[in-house]
């Protein structure tokens, strides 16, 4: 057994160490809000914070996360129910539509947040890496300036 800290809690899984997060959090863990997308860290729907940091699961091998990482998934955003202001800026300003990839959507825009509390258009392109098929990107930057507005 080996030990990750998701959402701020210890959590034992038996995962072979090559197998990527992506696999632990949904199979083991029973976190689905990542999603899986398409497997070679290009879309962002699987999307998690790592000490902060957004990171592709589906490419990170469970063996590099440290036990005393700090992994946050959309399942840890909310506090007692209560939506970040990115999630309430999201619902607000109407951005999913298909849904698919929000939840990756949603922890980089957080990601980003944290790091520039005012980004630009410029910052929020450069960090908003992340593909919807159903071209929400308006939507996503509007509800970003929302966020850091809130």
């Amino acid at each position: 057994m080996a030990v990750l800290n998701v959402n701020g809690k210890a959590m034992d899984h038996n995962a072979a160490p090559d197998t990527p997060l992506l696999w632990v959090l949904r199979e083991q863990l029973g976190l689905t809000g990542t999603k899986y997308g398409c497997g070679i860290a290009q879309c962002g729907s699987c999307t998690v914070l790592i000490d902060g940091a957004p990171m592709r699961s589906c490419h990170v091998p469970v063996k590099g996360v440290a036990a005393t990482a700090k992994i946050t998934t959309i399942e840890g955003l909310a506090a007692n129910g209560k939506l970040t202001k990115i999630q309430e800026a999201w619902v607000a300003s109407d951005v999913p539509q298909c849904g698919y990839c929000q939840s990756g959507m949603i922890m980089a825009a957080t990601a980003l947040l944290a790091a520039k509390p005012n980004p630009t258009d410029a910052d929020i392109d450069a960090a908003m890496t992340n593909i919807c098929r159903c071209g929400t990107y308006q939507q996503v930057r509007e509800a970003i300036h929302a966020a850091a507005k809130a």
